[in-house]
């Protein structure tokens, strides 16, 4: 009888537990797969290492036009005090000390002291001013082709009209001038209108509808590779990167995807709705052919991940742009390098390099290379800027003895 008693309180104690078990709705598990989202896509994706190193590159480039526009807006002469440039620190996103990233690139700033108050100063050297004045030429040059540009953005939108501070956000990827709003919209009236100041609209509506970059590709693989017209009338080129997997089935989605019958950029969304039968899918390759032909326009085929929201609603976009960029990996390529996400065109990349380059692309390529030169070949720098010195000085009739670490004279006006 104990036996019996010993034995039906042990059960009762795990029938307590039990209470807590795996088949209580109370605290069942859940043993699905975890939800795939644009973090996960982030994490698990194959990365490019090239382009990671090339968006290294361009933040670099970034910062130091940032510090160049400070610098500039000083207006009390050609060089700061690296006391005053410590301040920007912040604004420019720098994640190190100004006067660590400053020495770190001699061919690109110049850091001498003050031969009167003796505080370390910055400047730009010769080659890089040289570089940039030469970009700003090059951009002044193709002014025509950068108004073709804008009207083609202008023709995707949906009512023919974008904001122009969604504009100005990537008026470096477009290749757009400082100003570019006088220099450009207001310059050309009969393309241009200007809506309460802040929207640009196309005046011709009725124009020759362009043709995306997309297009002529697939015309290109009909005539050379023979291929049929409906397995190319509405692809897109698929680039994966190297070690990339490709599971069971995916050739297939992969295939019917391309045949999917879609509007193009440059014509009205018409025919389908996006809560119709396989209307969602063609709104989303909508998309991806409007960020396709966008990135087709930049002058480096990237640009800011954060900057493209701001064009969502001017091109009619209702899906969540970054989970729609990372849904096709062999079309895009999002690097995470550094504070700020860029999207590459992969297509327009070989090795890290463009595959077509412009005149822009060129020059802010030699800008890099100064770069990538990092402290490598300070001594000839070294020498050739005492020569300058030394001739400059010479033809101004006032030097100072270098033994006190002084400069030019003329340097000297303007200073903050």
């Amino acid at each position: 009888m104990k036996l019996f008693e010993s034995a039906f309180s042990l059960s009762t104690t795990d029938f307590s537990r039990l209470r807590f078990g795996p088949f209580n709705h109370f605290c069942q598990r859940r043993w699905g797969k975890p939800a795939v989202t644009a973090q996960t896509r982030l994490e698990d994706r194959i990365r490019d290492l090239k382009l990671d190193t090339l968006a290294t590159q361009i933040r670099k480039l970034r910062i130091i036009f940032k510090l160049r526009e400070l610098m500039i807006d000083r207006k009390r002469g050609p060089f700061v005090s690296l006391q005053i440039m410590s301040r920007w620190r912040n604004f420019v996103g720098l994640r190190i000390g100004i006067g660590d990233f400053v020495h770190k690139y001699p061919h690109v700033f110049d850091v001498f002291p003050h031969p009167l108050r003796r505080n370390l100063c910055c400047r730009i050297t010769g080659k890089m001013a040289a570089l940039m004045k030469q970009e700003e030429n090059v951009i002044n040059d193709s002014e025509i082709e950068t108004v073709q540009r804008l009207k083609k953005l202008l023709m995707m939108s949906a009512n023919g009209t974008l904001h122009i501070h969604a504009l100005r956000l990537i008026s470096k990827e477009l290749g757009l001038p400082d100003g570019f709003r006088e220099s450009i919209l207001v310059k050309y009236s009969d393309d241009f209108r200007l809506v309460d100041l802040e929207i640009v609209e196309l005046v011709d509506k009725h124009e020759n509808v362009a043709v995306a970059e997309v297009e002529q590709w697939r015309e290109r693989e009909f005539r050379e590779k023979w291929l049929s017209e409906f397995d190319v009338k509405f692809a897109f080129p698929i680039n994966f990167p190297t070690g990339y997997k490709i599971k069971g089935g995916f050739r297939e989605k992969l295939r019917n995807w391309q045949r999917l019958p879609y509007a193009k950029p440059y014509e009205k969304r018409q025919g389908f709705g996006v809560r119709s039968c396989g209307g969602m899918h063609r709104h989303e390759k909508r998309a991806v052919a409007v960020l396709h032909e966008l990135l087709s326009l930049t002058v480096e085929k990237l640009v800011d991940v954060e900057r493209l929201v701001h064009f969502r609603r001017d091109f009619a976009i209702e899906v969540n742009i970054r989970e729609l960029l990372l849904k096709h990996p062999g079309i895009f390529y999002i690097s995470t390098k550094g504070n700020t996400q860029i999207v590459f065109l992969r297509e327009a990349y070989a090795k890290g390099c463009l595959v077509e380059p412009n005149p822009i692309y060129i020059v802010r390529r030699k800008m890099q290379d100064l770069l990538l030169l990092g402290r490598r070949h300070t001594k000839q720098l070294e020498s050739s800027m005492e020569i300058k010195e030394h001739v400059s000085a010479a033809d101004n009739g006032d030097c100072l003895s270098k033994s006190e670490g002084s400069w030019v004279l003329p340097i000297l006006q303007g200073f903050d």
